[in-house]
């Protein structure tokens, strides 16, 4: 059993990783907003406790709570027209307030969820990667993962996430087009119990873990996102006898400028640990439908 802080357990990753980690028998801190929507977590019975950063001294909660791990998932994609001056308050300070006291308060591991995207894509990119800079340049005691995920997805993903995204579009049982790109880039897509499993993982073997390690986070294999929605297509049609594939319209929107055509992605450290993909995408999928019927 370890103590964990987490941030960001009310979102999709963390409210995966709070459940797991509370069937491990952990302690949970867990950071907040005062108005973080806690419907993910809320039935949740386990050894866990809140704090809301708008009314505590994040140092007063390392100097209490003495975490000996951080998994730090809190970001803000910039999906809900924030400001960039928001995003670098929640992306950048935020995360090096918590950082900081995780280094003075002699935390043995941080682990930052970081992005697979190029620092210029976007506003939310850039203010994700300035973090891990500052993570890069300084040397401390602490020892830190900087864990970047591929395209993550399962039951109850993030609306302004792709699959959240398409899979509403998909269930509206609407006669309306559903505009996509022409989807010949491709992408790992990875299910969330695989990303889970590479959390549970980084924390037994953290003792492996020495100085600064950059983690790529993926299956390693790449499919064109068009087969992927054509996949998520098929299965409603089949579970739910909702026509899809007439509404599916490739090509209709314009690839965003400096779009990825395939990521870069090196698994190998992750794998070193143990670790190994439980589902195909075509699993996950079926596996997500599943849990929401």
């Amino acid at each position: 059993m370890s103590k964990i802080l987490l941030t960001g357990a009310t979102g999709f990753l963390g409210s995966y990783l709070l459940k797991s980690f509370i069937s491990n028998n952990h302690e949970i801190i867990i950071l907040k907003r005062s108005i973080s929507n806690i419907n993910r977590i809320k039935s949740l019975d386990g050894n866990y406790v809140f704090y809301d950063i708008e009314k505590v001294n994040i140092d007063d909660v390392f100097r209490v709570e003495k975490p000996e791990i951080i998994i730090h998932t809190a970001c803000s994609y910039g999906k809900n027209n924030e400001s960039i001056s928001n995003l670098v308050k929640t992306n950048l300070i935020f995360s090096l307030e918590v950082f900081e006291a995780s280094n003075l308060h002699d935390a043995k591991l941080f682990v930052n969820v970081d992005s697979l995207l190029p620092k210029k894509v976007s506003n939310y990119s850039f203010s994700k990667s300035q973090f891990s800079d500052w993570l890069k340049i300084n040397t401390y005691d602490i020892n830190i993962v900087n864990l970047k995920i591929e395209q993550m997805y399962g039951p109850d993903t993030n609306k302004n996430k792709f699959f959240g995204w398409l899979f509403n579009n998909i269930m509206s049982n609407s006669t309306e087009k559903i505009d996509l790109t022409s989807g010949v880039q491709k992408r790992d897509f990875i299910y969330i119990d695989d990303v889970v499993d590479a959390f549970n993982l980084i924390i037994e073997k953290r003792n492996q873990i020495r100085g600064f390690k950059d983690l790529d986070l993926g299956t390693g294999n790449f499919v064109k996102v068009k087969d992927f929605v054509k996949a998520i297509a098929f299965e409603v049609e089949e579970i739910y006898k909702i026509k899809v594939f007439n509404r599916l319209n490739f090509g209709a929107v314009p690839y965003r400028d400096g779009e990825i055509m395939k990521p870069i992605l090196d698994n190998s450290i992750i794998r070193s640990l143990g670790w190994n993909p439980r589902y195909t995408y075509e699993e996950g999928i079926k596996e997500t439908l599943k849990n929401l019927i």
